[in-house]
């Protein structure tokens, strides 16, 4: 999958990828740039390829491209094209060169799939980042108190991203830094944690809650890469101009 591209040198193209066989890697694509070059078509980012690769002195070299999935509607559509520039972010930021993740790259495939053919992007996008923080560690702890343990009760609770989860309202009144969290959150949240996409993909999710949904998950993500999102500025920028 290629994540994005920058130029290199006078005619070639420097790309991140995300392979299955060895994670994420950088490759360089010879003349790609050329008007006659055959590879570049295949070469954008959020473009499935399958690729031959050479090792060069510093860097791969791609020698040969195929597009197995171009996943047009993606391109044909502002919000989905930035829902799936989000994915990228993510998947690019959390991420470093070190090798083959099968299950990541199987997320990645799978999600652009279901932005391009599923109706509820909004439900996709948030699955997705459940899942990736499942897959990288960062799990938040949404059934007990991340500071006293005691089991979550069904009741609007507080949720930290210091601590890594919900807390309950007594140890959240008292801790810093807390954002208050409805149990309707709360409830598709956990949903998404332990239900395959088929199972979550039957949930009918309200609009407002949503809201407070993906508020939080750029809260918590925010958090733990240190720095914010490009994509969420813009889609909630294009969010309000449609309300416009």
């Amino acid at each position: 999958m290629v994540l994005r591209h920058s130029d290199w040198g006078e005619a070639d193209r420097l790309l991140w990828l995300f392979t299955r066989q060895q994670g994420k890697v950088r490759a360089v694509a010879k003349g790609v740039r050329k008007p006659r070059s055959r590879k570049a078509g295949h070469l954008e980012p959020l473009t499935h390829v399958s690729l031959q690769l050479a090792r060069g002195q510093d860097l791969l070299i791609v020698t040969q491209a195929d597009t197995l999935e171009a996943f047009i509607p993606l391109r044909e559509d502002l919000k989905l094209w930035e829902y799936a520039c989000h994915v990228i972010e993510l998947l690019d930021r959390f991420t470093y060169e070190e090798g083959e993740n099968d299950a990541l790259y199987r997320l990645l495939v799978d999600t652009l799939e279901r932005l391009a053919n599923q109706p509820d992007p909004d439900l996709v996008m948030h699955y997705y980042e459940v899942r990736l923080l499942d897959l990288l560690g960062f799990r938040p702890q949404l059934f007990h108190c991340a500071q006293c343990g005691k089991e979550i009760k069904a009741e609007d609770q507080y949720f930290s991203a210091e601590q890594g989860g919900v807390l309950c309202p007594s140890c959240g009144r008292e801790s810093k830094g807390t954002r208050p969290v409805t149990m309707a959150a709360l409830k598709f949240l956990r949903h998404f944690q332990r239900s395959s996409y088929p199972e979550a993909r039957r949930a009918r999710i309200p609009t407002n809650v949503m809201r407070e949904i993906e508020g939080l998950m750029e809260y918590y993500l925010t958090y733990l890469l240190e720095r914010g999102l490009n994509t969420m500025s813009f889609i909630r920028r294009m969010r309000r101009e449609n309300r416009e």
